[in-house]
Parts: C-alpha cells; structure tokens; sequence
C-alpha cells in the first residue's frame, strides 16, 4: 500500500518481474508498482530485457495512485532526478555500513529505527551528528558516539558537480567584451567555451541540493546581466 506517496514523486525501485508488457517492481518501503511498456523508454521497444531487468534497481515517477495500484513511469524521470536520488542511496549505505561497523548486528537495528523516528535519514542525522556531535549521545553511549564522530571527522566529503550549457549570443561589434561583463561575477562556478555562442557552466559542493540551487541562482543572475547588455541568453 502507498503510503505518503502522491503523483510526482520520485521513487527508488528494485525490478520484480516482467509479466508480458508490464514490469512490475518493489517500490522502497512502499510495496509493488506497474510500469507499462510504453513509459518505460521513449520510441519503440523490442526487448524490456534491453533496460530492464530482475534485480536492477531503478529511479521512477510516480504517475497514478488508486487503491493499492501504484502505476508508474521509467522514462519521464530526469537525469538529474535519477542521479540524485542514487546519491543520496549511495549516502544512506555508507551512512548504514559505519553505523553497523560501530554497532555490530545486535542491536543495529534498533538505534537505526529510533534515529529515523527523527524524520530524518541517516545520512542527515550523521552530517548534523558532525557539526553537533551532542546529537550523538542522544541515541549511543560515550564510547560508541565517540567511535562513530572519530569516523565522520576523517572522512574526507566527496564533492558533486552540477553542469548546464548555455548560449549567449552578440551581434554588436563589442559582443565579446559584453560576454565578458555578464560573466565577470560568477562566484564559484568555473565557465568553459565550447563554440559558437556556447558555454558550459558547473559548479560543485559536498551537497547535491546546495550545488543545485547555487547553479540556479548564478544562471538568473547571468540571464539578467545578459539581458541588461542586449545578448541573446538560452539554456540548452
């Protein structure tokens, strides 16, 4: 059965089984879903077995609830959708495995329920547990808490990178120096020409989300720079 899942969403699923046209998967901590033949990849499909197959894990959206029926969608997911939700599983292995390492399997089990009784998932609780290692004490004992922040403390953040391709065009004699000043204040994003009017911008942080909406923000100001000097600004 569904629960807290709404039309939209984005998923983590393991492939079931495929019956016909239809492959069916386990939804993380949500039961079955359906995906159609159709929504599993744009154009004409010969073999499902060609993308998916039993055991493979994958990133859908959530298209229709109704009752128990949870119908959804492979190819409508975005690269980037798909590639941040793999992150974060990424996250809450590593996060489980140092947890387990300090614990053992014994009573494992129990403090990872009682922390994602906070709301929060592992991976967050120990990023907090890093600059508030008070947190800690509030769910291990003195010696275990101390083990687990030794850890956190030596692990050094692996960094995401986000990356767009723009255009920005001049048709004035002093294009390039316009260019130039709408680029001027970038921040920590690095700008590469590729040709003709086009440009990759990216920009990378130890958090997927923090990276994300830095890039946002630097591409607004760009596009109103952009607009302000009379160039032509588009995001591929």
């Amino acid at each position: 059965m569904a629960q807290n899942l709404e039309p939209g969403d984005i998923v983590l699923c393991t492939v079931d089984r495929i019956v016909g046209t239809v492959v069916f998967v386990k939804i993380d901590g949500n039961g079955e879903g359906g995906i159609i033949m159709s929504e599993v990849a744009p154009g004409r499909i010969k073999n499902l077995r060609d993308y998916v197959v039993p055991k493979k894990r994958i990133v859908c959206k959530v298209l229709r609830i109704s009752g128990d029926r949870i119908d959804l969608s492979l190819r409508r997911v975005t690269q980037k959708e798909q590639k941040e939700v793999l992150e974060q599983e990424s996250q809450e292995k590593s996060s489980r495995s140092i947890i387990r390492t300090i614990l053992g399997e014994t009573i494992f089990e129990e403090k990872i329920k009682k922390i994602k009784e906070t709301g929060l998932s592992l991976h967050e609780f120990l990023q907090q547990s890093k600059d508030s290692p008070k947190k800690l004490n509030e769910f291990f004992d003195k010696e275990h808490a101390k083990k687990i922040l030794n850890i956190l403390q030596s692990q050094k953040q692996k960094k995401v990178e986000i990356k767009k391709e723009i255009s920005l065009i001049s048709n004035d004699e002093d294009g390039i120096n316009r260019i130039k000043k709408v680029f001027s204040e970038k921040g920590k994003a690095e700008i590469k020409y590729l040709s003709g009017g086009r440009y990759s911008i990216s920009i990378q942080d130890n958090d997927l989300k923090k990276a994300d909406n830095a890039l946002k923000i630097i591409l607004q100001e760009i596009e109103k720079k952009a607009k302000k000097e009379g160039l032509q600004f588009a995001i591929k």
